[in-house]
């Protein structure tokens, strides 16, 4: 067997399809650029169909990433397996994964299909993908509850018909390690022609065993895990990608396998998709978490000072957290921060490096001592995206104990178009006053549905980071701010959600300008 383990991330598809973790395309076109960085061998870019903006995201991707393999999903149907074909054609290097359920439950509730029936479309699609690709993978829904031997004999079909990756998903993440060891071995050894696709494993977290029953796949033959990062995706999310690739690191010697993952890429990757889908990781989440390597414990804190092996099986330079967290300030010129950001895992563009320059100035003539976690907040806020075309020129907020006088807020505006506008805002409290204020002054009424607001960095002018969420239209979007001022970094937040509502208006009224065509309809 392969001595490479590949690793699928569906960060963008099953990841981003998850409640609360939406991204525009935008933001999924800097996630797949941070996860090429990173070294995945597959990135599921989105599904296809179901969307004219997951199309268009699939196919941007295809368009703009190499040196990965890119990969649209589809359901065993004509229509899923069309769009996807057609969004990811661009792509140097081409994936369609098709799937189709094949347990007992899904089969009479679902699908309504017999046996025989289920392996009839399955070919069918497998076919229609070979039509776009050479490339296609093909996953048995709810393969864990399926019957051993009829799983067996769909799997045969499906590498007859030119299926050259065969998924066995845990859909609803309940199998155990054993269990899913015996079940890749079975497979990997009975079936006919099996030498002639890999084996792969997704599987869900629903009872916290994700990460577990992958490695375990692994040791049952499978050679491509599907996972994403954080372990974001559907109900409680998906095999954590930062967790599989350091197990497999860490304990060589145990699997004997390795993956093409640049560990040191992971918290830079780690941070941005939590900027970007504005959901923070747990401090005790492994491998990314704030406490990953942190000791308070008097015992750990004396064996860490004699040998760090004493509590630590990994290094924090691992993951692209530097030991030395060097201090910049005022003085800092932009070649430090230039190579400050590079050892923090980020590559910039010359004009991207004089934007961050600019802020990294303004930020260090207000704070003493300017952090790695200042810099990282600078630099994601950078990736997050385009500025404009709200920008705001001034803000002052008063607020205090007395009920005498109501908060009150004082803004002032500037559009990209010339236009300028201030405001006086009072309400019941100095958040609420400049979010209205915003509201009135942009002519947008949005439905505010999440914010916090946290310290990034340490001491007393820590960077504060705001992350705002709001719907309008039945559209849900996020916004994400930043500033030593926790007032002013909520604010730009809640422009930020504007200035993406804006834009995408702009592109939409471009692109209907064109008389595109729509793609398949969903089925």
């Amino acid at each position: 067997m392969s001595e490479h383990v590949k690793i699928f991330d569906t960060t963008l598809r099953d990841g981003e399809q998850a409640p609360g973790f939406s991204m525009d395309g935008g933001g999924k076109l800097r996630m797949a650029r941070a996860l090429s960085d990173l070294g995945v061998d597959i990135i599921e870019a989105g599904f296809a169909v179901a969307s004219p903006g997951d199309f268009e995201a699939v196919q941007t991707i295809a368009r703009e990433i190499t040196g990965t393999t890119i990969c649209s999903l589809a359901r065993c149907n004509t229509g899923d397996i069309r769009a996807a074909g057609e969004a990811i054609a661009a792509a140097k290097d081409s994936r369609v994964h098709v799937f189709i359920a094949t347990s007992p439950l899904h089969r009479e509730y679902k699908l309504k299909m017999t046996k025989d029936q289920v392996i009839d479309k399955a070919i069918a699609g497998i076919t229609l993908a070979l039509e776009y690709t050479d490339n296609v993978e093909f996953s048995c829904e709810d393969a864990i509850r399926t019957e051993r031997d009829y799983l067996k004999t769909v799997v045969e079909h499906a590498i007859v018909a030119g299926a050259t990756t065969i998924n066995i998903p845990d859909t609803v993440g309940y199998t155990t390690p054993e269990e899913i060891t015996d079940l890749f071995h079975f497979l990997t050894t009975e079936v006919d022609g099996a030498a002639r696709a890999v084996f792969s494993a997704h599987c869900h977290d629903d009872l916290g065993l994700a990460v577990a029953n992958s490695l375990a796949a692994v040791r049952g033959g499978a050679r491509q895990i599907e996972c994403a990062l954080n372990g974001i995706g559907e109900r409680a999310g998906n095999c954590a990608l930062e967790e599989v690739a350091m197990a497999l690191r860490t304990r060589n010697d145990f699997y004997g396998l390795d993956t093409r993952i640049n560990t040191q890429k992971i918290n830079m990757a780690s941070k941005m998709l939590a900027s970007i889908t504005g959901n923070p990781v747990a401090r005790n989440k492994a491998i990314v978490g704030a406490n990953a390597f942190a000791h308070e414990s008097g015992i750990h804190q004396h064996g860490m000072l004699a040998n760090r092996e004493t509590y630590e099986i990994m290094k924090p330079e691992d993951i692209g957290l530097e030991a030395d967290n060097l201090v910049l300030g005022k003085h800092s010129g932009r070649a430090a921060l230039k190579h400050r950001a590079e050892k923090l895992g980020f590559s910039m563009s010359e004009n991207q490096l004089q934007s961050v320059f600019v802020d990294f100035k303004t930020l260090a003539d207000k704070k003493k001592e300017v952090f790695d976690a200042d810099i990282e907040a600078l630099l994601l806020g950078e990736a997050i995206g385009a500025a404009g075309p709200w920008d705001i020129d001034s803000l002052y907020v008063s607020a205090g104990s007395d009920g005498n006088n109501q908060p009150e807020a004082t803004i002032r505006l500037s559009h990209e178009d010339g236009r300028k506008r201030s405001m006086v805002k009072c309400a019941g409290g100095p958040v609420n006053a400049v979010l209205l204020a915003i509201n009135e002054l942009t002519g947008h009424d949005l439905h505010l549905d999440s914010f916090s607001a946290r310290s990034v960095s340490e001491g007393e002018d820590a960077m504060a980071e705001a992350d705002i969420r709001v719907s309008k239209d039945g559209e849900s979007y996020h916004g994400r701010g930043t500033s030593t001022d926790t007032i002013l970094a909520t604010a730009r937040a809640y422009l930020d959600v504007i200035n993406r509502i804006e834009r995408r208006a702009k592109r939409t009224k471009n692109k209907n300008g064109k008389n595109q065509q729509p793609i398949a309809a969903q089925h």
